[in-house]
């Protein structure tokens, strides 16, 4: 090489990680129309139009105590998230599959040895249903949901609690998104961060969020395009 000359070097990333609803599945209408069917039958008023940004990627108690008010209990926040949520894999379970290129992208790290995890601020209950329903289990070497945390999205603490547990430096993993909240969880733990715009539009993903990289859907995306999210010159004299 001549002296000088820059060379652009990235073996990242160090490890992929998934949001759940929205990302690895297309189960976001089915979640907007289970909170529609709740919270009439609640008799609880609600604007439809703002009801995406309100409950899709938040965690379901936050959600609840916004509707129910700032007393709500965590016993019944429990009891009434589990009303949404058996009826919410009751009626997806038939409508379960990857999204488009999901499965490419998923094989495509295994043979690489990219390891790659679940950071979901959904229940446990409804992570583990949406892996085993995808036959996706065997590639994620960890799930981690909104029990497990004590702060919700936009709260980086899931995504830096999945890089831990993987035993990688935030900086060196990317994580995929599909909510602001999300997006904004994983920018805060330092994270290289790409949003598929399967929930929200392609352009308020590019104009209102920090992620990195926006695309329709994981057919735009490879691990060597991962990669250059990564990219560094390395100068050689």
């Amino acid at each position: 090489m001549p002296p000088n000359e820059t060379k652009i070097v990235s073996s990242l990333p160090a490890a992929v990680i998934f949001d759940m609803d929205g990302v690895l599945v297309d189960s976001n209408p089915f979640h907007l129309e289970k909170w529609a069917d709740f919270l009439n039958q609640h008799h609880i008023a609600y604007n439809p139009d703002e009801l995406p940004k309100l409950i899709l990627g938040h965690r379901n108690d936050t959600a609840l105590r916004y509707f129910f008010g700032e007393s709500l209990s965590q016993e019944e926040s429990d009891r009434l998230s589990e009303e949404l949520e058996e009826t919410f894999r009751r009626v997806f379970k038939a409508h379960a599959k990857p999204l488009t290129g999901l499965r490419d992208l998923v094989m495509e790290c295994q043979n690489a040895s990219v390891p790659m995890a679940v950071a979901s601020s959904a229940m446990m209950k409804n992570v583990d249903f949406v892996v085993d329903a995808l036959g996706f289990r065997p590639y994620f070497r960890y799930l981690v949901s909104g029990d497990e945390v004590s702060h919700a999205k936009p709260d980086p603490e899931v995504y830096l609690k999945a890089a831990r547990k993987l035993g990688f430096s935030p900086e060196d993993c990317v994580a995929f998104e599909d909510s602001f909240v999300g997006i904004e969880s994983a920018k805060r733990a330092g994270m290289k961060c790409v949003a598929i715009a399967s929930t929200f539009p392609f352009s308020e993903l590019q104009t209102q969020t920090h992620a990195d990289r926006v695309a329709h859907s994981f057919k735009e995306v490879t691990l060597e395009r991962l990669r250059k999210l990564f990219e560094k010159p390395e100068a050689r004299s």
